[in-house]
């Protein structure tokens, strides 16, 4: 059996349900689920300059827990940009 998630602090709001390409619908883009976890580690790290164990200590994790996060928002949010897919955001589990 798994262990369950650890619970995991994110602040602020999200701006919106989705980030998607100009000019085309949403119903007619792939869509890449990004979890606010995700978009929290990527705001701490990425546009804060935070380290990743700084951002774990703000986020109730390990480092290693947002180096894991932080490279699969990655990895979506490039993906999103190169195939020009739909961000979508959505709670993750195990978030307070």
């Amino acid at each position: 059996m798994a262990r369950p998630k650890k619970i995991r602090r994110c602040g602020g709001s999200m701006c919106g349900k989705a980030f998607k390409p100009t000019g085309t619908p949403l119903n007619d883009l792939r869509h890449i689920h990004l979890g606010r976890d995700e978009l929290e580690a990527l705001k701490l790290c990425d546009k804060e300059g935070l380290f990743q164990e700084q951002a774990g200590e703000k986020m109730g994790v390990s480092r290693g827990t947002v180096q894991r996060i932080l490279a699969s928002a990655r990895t979506k949010v490039a993906e999103a940009l190169v195939e020009g897919a739909a961000l979508i955001f959505e709670e993750s589990e195990g978030e307070s």
